[in-house]
């Protein structure tokens, strides 16, 4: 091509924290006219296979990875000769990546406007950076150097193409996108701290508290106190409040350690919920009987125990679910061992330590081990250690009156188990309407880890144990 230029087309940003997809296939190869909106190839991320149409006319130039390959996502992964049919855009979107040359007879240097950016199927359209750029120090064929040099007069006096902005998409993940969103927050702006490149949400608050407008030089001293009131961020101090009226309570200690966790664990992992209402009739008949057990003489005998014992023989049949993310390594961690944690209300707030091997505990042993555990969180005595290395856990809403809730993970664990509470309802039982004890069990888990499949089979073998405790000998 005697005029034009060369587009390099990138992988580009699959969005919601994806940074990378594997070329699965080529439609094109060197040599092949390709045309605006054609697809080019096909690729697969870490959701699913699209495929990436090209964004402006032109003829393929190179093929830069073969089928197989996975990409970074900002890597160039075809180079496409444009000519003068890509020119014939808006003139007033962005110039074209690489200018073309003016004609010898001297005519005024065109502006080209850039094509469309490239745009997974499905993930939205990334706007880049127009900012100009000092240009590279192209190579210039000698008879073109005439031409050249009035391209860079022009440059320097303001007029001239500058070159392509090279900055890709930021990576975020969409929680933080929606935030940077919600805030106003350009992301194209934002450092990044996290791993790989990877903006955080802290990133996007330091941002914002970046971006406050400074105070006018020209403004006098006396004018800073008005100032204050619309400050963005004031001082808690300076915040009025109706002491009569409400009160404020810091937070700190565990109620801080948890919020964070927490926040941290709903942003993290992305959860889901699913839930059950089963009939416990026969389980509380066999709570009953077991405290007039010798076995069980002091000990604490009450549905949380047959609960317990019902969610690790669940796991014992599905043991894919008593696992952990590693982030790092980007592994699954099947953990061997239960150590499961039970979620306690302290007057320091909600805390969750967890008994360690619960798996090779009789049912005696695990009710020694549940009414220690109570215990010592009312008396405010439980260890760090006691509440570090828990792997599932349940929480028990139903001691509120509450139905049912949808908890949030525990930090590095891949299941969380709500019971609601324990009500006579009518049920049918053996074709008949009758009052049954009956109860509603949520369990929430990392869906990285734990599929629909394998989530949907842990919920109902607990709700058939708790249906049928017999099944506690049966598939123990």
């Amino acid at each position: 091509m005697t005029e034009g230029s060369v587009r390099e087309f990138k992988m580009p940003d699959v969005g919601e924290g994806l940074t990378e997809a594997e070329i699965l296939k080529w439609y094109v190869q060197p040599g092949d006219t390709v045309t605006d909106g054609q697809v080019v190839c096909e690729v697969e991320t870490a959701k699913a296979a699209v495929e990436l149409p090209i964004p402006y006319d032109g003829v393929v130039r190179e093929l830069h990875f073969p089928e197989g390959t996975t990409v970074d996502v900002g890597t160039s992964i075809i180079a496409v000769a444009v000519g003068d049919a890509a020119a014939a855009e808006p003139a007033q979107e962005a110039v074209e990546d690489t200018a073309a040359a003016p004609a010898a007879t001297g005519a005024a240097e065109e502006k080209k406007p850039e094509a469309r950016q490239p745009v997974l199927v499905g993930y939205g359209v990334s706007t880049s950076s127009t900012r100009r750029r000092p240009r590279k120090g192209a190579q210039v064929p000698a008879q073109e150097a005439p031409a050249a040099s009035a391209a860079l007069q022009a440059e320097m006096n303001g007029h001239g193409p500058a070159a392509p902005a090279t900055r890709d998409r930021p990576l975020a993940k969409p929680p933080v996108r929606k935030l940077a969103k919600d805030l106003g927050v350009d992301l194209a702006t934002v450092t990044p701290t996290g791993p790989d490149g990877v903006i955080t949400r802290e990133d996007v608050h330091a941002a914002v508290a970046l971006a406050q407008p400074p105070e006018p030089a020209t403004a006098p001293a006396a004018a800073a106190p008005a100032a204050a009131p619309v400050a963005p961020t004031p001082s808690p101090v300076a915040v009025p409040y109706d002491t009569a009226r409400e009160t404020r309570i810091p937070v700190k200690g565990v109620r801080k350690a948890t919020a964070a966790a927490m926040v941290g664990s709903a942003f993290t992992a992305p959860h889901v919920t699913e839930f059950v209402t089963v009939d416990v009739t026969r389980t509380m008949k066999l709570v009953e009987e077991l405290k007039q057990d010798k076995e069980f003489t002091g000990l604490r005998v009450n549905p949380l125990l047959l609960i317990a014992k019902a969610l690790l023989v669940a796991i014992k049949r599905n043991p894919d679910i008593n696992a952990s993310w590693d982030e790092a390594a980007q592994e699954i961690v099947v953990k061997h061992y239960v150590n499961l944690g039970i979620a306690a209300a302290t007057p320091r707030g909600l805390i969750v330590p967890n008994i360690k091997d619960a798996h090779a505990k009789t049912l005696p042993q695990l009710a020694e081990s549940l009414g220690e555990l109570v215990s010592t969180a009312r008396e405010g005595k439980t260890s760090p250690a006691a509440m570090q290395g828990g792997t599932v856990t349940i929480t028990n809403v139903g001691v509120f009156g509450v139905d049912t809730g949808t908890p949030i993970l525990n930090p590095g664990e891949s299941a969380i188990l709500a019971v609601g509470a324990i009500k006579l309802q009518p049920w049918v039982h053996k074709g008949k309407v009758k009052p049954r004890q009956v109860t509603t069990l949520a369990l929430s888990f990392d869906h990285r880890l734990v599929d629909g499949e394998l989530g949907s089979k842990v919920l109902a073998d607990v709700a058939a144990i708790l249906e049928q405790p017999k099944r506690l000998i049966s598939w123990a």
